[in-house]
């Protein structure tokens, strides 16, 4: 907080020095600048103020084949402005819509909104890669497709069950700030909950389907932002939804947060250490032949053994220590000697190095089946995540080709595919505790008795590990009766299962079936 206040001062300060009004004046907002000394001894006129946004879109129709079925539809590139109750433009929000053509009653047609992570991503990833009805081909481990890369038709789009509505917060993609907005009032949780909350509220409106089945579907923290609007639309808007996806959970940031004193990440960690080192062929001969099998004993001791020996601390004697160390070399591939000096606990960068030091390589964080290359293999934590570089350059290309190549939308500010721009992001409500929004989840589905939960998980994804995710859904103190409202699936992939195609397969399967049932009750 020092640095921050410190920094937030000399900020200050330089503002006040280059300010071009008179010490003592006041500019209301919307003003524009004085002219300054010598710009009236040049006889330069002062800038203008940059005009107010306007909502904007390009339309255009295409064909997609889905499960051998032709549909037709309507692709929709476009800005919309959010403005105050008064009129006073606050953002610009780019989307992109697809709508099923010749369709009847739209208000029997679903609707998803759609959207990734970060906090700082567009929705490139799920439009692209997932559920979009054109997808980036790159490949996937041990056989990425150098550049240029190029889109073909997805086949496991989600357009033959429902519409889609890919949105960019603001400061992501073409999202910005309207003129004189500070940026900082969009880049939080509750900020970010209450204008995309704003967003699909006036575009349910404007394309009159608010009878329509309504659906969310969020990747990463998109899911957290998903759960958070699940009971935001719900109690501001009386919007009730019929289902969430949640690709790829994080819900309480207490079960991904390596803190001293906080042994809970350690636990739920294991079994995506363990899917890790069976991929890489680092397991004991009797677990290397089934993963299922060694997952079972991964999710067995995290909850048994191991919980009870991080729980008694020092206290731990010396024989059952041995024990612990012996379990976990065999469950994670890593030598007893570093489980020792770990202190038992295993961080996930120290994991990421470690398990193929031996080969000079490191593996992924979002899909740990990929490898990378360090410049120094004695660190203690890897120079880049390369499961991120390599899918990186295939969206950004495509993506920026796409929009305005084919969807016709033009502009010429940077499309941010992941940004730090909306940094520091505000966790304000959860201040001196973790963040956690499952009790939003749970309460939005107490309160919408029809509300169902669809979770995807991947079994080498190091983000955000699958066993964290069954633990928070085990303790989201769900009614008996709406426990069944909950269901999960698991991809022998990462984060991004759907780059690996036969998880695409099946993920699409399962979301369809997920919003056909939903949708039929």
């Amino acid at each position: 907080m020092k640095t921050r206040e410190s920094c937030a001062l000399v900020l200050a300060a330089i503002l006040l020095c280059c300010a071009p009004v008179a010490f003592g004046q006041r500019r209301q907002p919307g003003q524009p600048p004085s002219e300054t000394p010598a710009q009236q001894a040049q006889g330069e006129p002062a800038k203008k103020p940059a005009p107010p946004p306007e909502d904007k879109a390009s339309k255009t129709q295409h064909t997609v084949r889905i499960g051998g079925q032709e549909i037709k539809y309507t692709a929709t590139a476009g800005t919309m402005v959010l403005k105050t109750e008064e009129g006073q433009p606050k953002a610009s929000i780019f989307y992109i819509a697809y709508t099923k053509d010749d369709v009847a009653d739209r208000g029997q047609r679903p609707v998803c909104f759609t959207f990734n992570g970060g906090p700082g991503s567009s929705s490139v990833w799920l439009h692209l890669g997932a559920f979009g009805p054109r997808r980036v081909e790159m490949g996937d481990v041990g056989n990425l497709a150098a550049p240029p890369w190029k889109l073909v038709d997805n086949e496991s789009s989600l357009l033959d069950v429902t519409d889609l509505v890919f949105i960019d917060p603001v400061t992501t993609g073409y999202s910005r700030p309207a003129p004189g907005e500070q940026p900082g009032q969009f880049h939080g949780l509750r900020e970010d909950t209450e204008w995309v909350g704003e967003f699909i509220r006036l575009w349910a409106t404007r394309n009159e389907r608010w009878l329509s089945p309504k659906f969310l579907a969020g990747e990463s923290y998109g899911t957290t932002r998903a759960a958070a609007l699940s009971g935001y639309l719900q109690q501001r808007y009386g919007m009730y939804l019929n289902g969430v996806v949640l690709i790829s959970t994080i819900l309480n940031f207490q079960t991904a947060r390596f803190d001293v004193g906080n042994d809970a990440p350690y636990l739920l960690y294991l079994p995506t250490y363990t899917a890790t080192a069976w991929y890489h062929k680092k397991l004991p001969q009797d677990l290397q032949g089934d993963l299922q099998k060694a997952l079972k004993e991964a999710r067995e001791f995290a909850a048994g053994d191991y919980a009870q020996a991080l729980g008694r601390g020092s206290k731990l004697a010396p024989p059952e220590r041995a024990k612990i160390v012996q379990q976990l070399a065999r469950l994670t591939g890593l030598s007893p000697a570093f489980i020792e000096e770990a202190n038992l606990r295993i961080q996930i960068q120290r994991f990421c190095k470690e398990l193929l030091r031996g080969e000079r390589r490191t593996v992924g964080r979002l899909d740990s089946r990929f490898k990378g290359i360090d410049g120094d293999a004695a660190g203690e934590r890897p120079d880049y995540d390369p499961s991120m570089a390599a899918i990186t350059g295939p969206y950004t290309a495509t993506l920026n080709d796409y929009v305005r190549r084919v969807l016709k939308f033009e502009s010429d500010v940077p499309y941010e595919i992941l940004t730090s721009r909306v940094q520091p992001w505000s966790y304000a409500q959860f201040e001196g505790r973790y963040v956690n929004v499952a009790e939003t989840l749970r309460s939005a589905m107490t309160q919408n008795p029809d509300l169902r939960v669809f979770v995807g998980n991947g079994y080498y994804d190091l983000a955000t590990p699958f066993h964290a995710t069954e633990y928070t859904f085990d303790h989201l103190g769900l009614d008996p009766a709406l426990q069944s409202h909950v269901s999960m699936a698991y991809y022998e992939a990462g984060h991004m299962m759907y780059i690996h195609m036969p998880s695409l397969a099946n993920l699409k399967k399962d979301v369809a079936a997920f919003i056909q049932s939903t949708t039929k009750r």
